[in-house]
């Protein structure tokens, strides 16, 4: 029995978004299942790496500023540097959803690689797009979330499920378990805001795009990572849970009939 009330939606709002169903409970987004629910030490030494890079690339221009002032700058440099790289990644998604349907774009000088190897990589492997950026509901299980694409490759006789990344650093791992968790729901919302039966697919892919190329990643996406990912369903609502394991404080009788 599903725990939230069809249809599901997605609300946008600012920068992100989020999904609620009928009655505008909250229902979890694969991705943050994802972010909370699975360690990231590498962000650490990424957080540091960053740190330190600003620091370095503007000492003079920290010099001349308070103390205060300097370490706002330096505690912030991360938080830069991660939102241009999601600026990039949600204006290439913008454009490539377009491009797949066969819209012709303005593209912003910054992006012209990207677009230029994403066109590159439709036309080399002929992609007939099935679903563009749509939504996904797994009442079985309790997640929603956003697909970027389902195409027909006909140069490789299959219908892949595919995600779209542009991080510098390459493909992950965990995309897997976020491809998983699409895969493997009940129904997508269609553009009347119904929500349609998954359709079933042969595999999934990461299209990794960059200013120089684009490539096809196979991912290994089936029932052992769904199962997987369902456990990190489990932590994430675990971690989420824990802020309310913590009780009053106990004062010693004697304080407590004084009180």
């Amino acid at each position: 029995m599903s725990e939230y009330t069809p249809p599901i939606r997605r609300k946008n709002h600012g920068k992100g978004h989020s999904y609620v169903d009928a009655h505008g409970v909250k229902v979890p987004g694969v991705t943050t299942i994802l972010s909370d629910g699975v360690p990231k030490p590498a962000l650490i030494n990424w957080a540091a790496k960053t740190t330190a890079e600003y620091a370095i690339d503007h000492w003079d221009e920290l010099g001349e500023l308070s103390h205060s002032a300097r370490l706002a700058k330096l505690n912030g440099a991360r938080f830069a540097d991660r939102d241009a790289a999601a600026r990039r990644g949600s204006e290439v998604h913008g454009l490539a959803e377009r491009l797949v349907a066969g819209e012709e774009v303005e593209v912003p000088d910054a992006l012209a690689g990207h677009v230029e190897a994403y066109v590159d990589f439709l036309d080399r492997f002929a992609v007939e797009p099935v679903l563009v950026e749509f939504v996904v509901v797994s009442h079985s299980y309790g997640w929603a979330g956003t697909g970027d694409l389902i195409a027909d490759f006909p140069t490789l006789g299959k219908r892949l499920l595919c995600d779209i990344k542009t991080s510098r650093s390459g493909v992950f791992g965990e995309t897997a378990w976020q491809l998983a968790g699409y895969r493997y729901s009940d129904a997508y919302v269609d553009s009347d805001g119904h929500e349609q039966p998954m359709i079933e697919v042969d595999g999934c892919a990461v299209i990794h795009v960059r200013a120089d190329g684009a490539d096809l990643y196979p991912m290994t996406s089936g029932p052992e990572q769904l199962r997987e990912f369902r456990y990190i369903r489990e932590v994430s609502r675990a971690c989420a849970r824990s802020r309310d394991y913590v009780g009053e404080v106990i004062l010693p009788p004697a304080l407590q009939q004084a009180g």
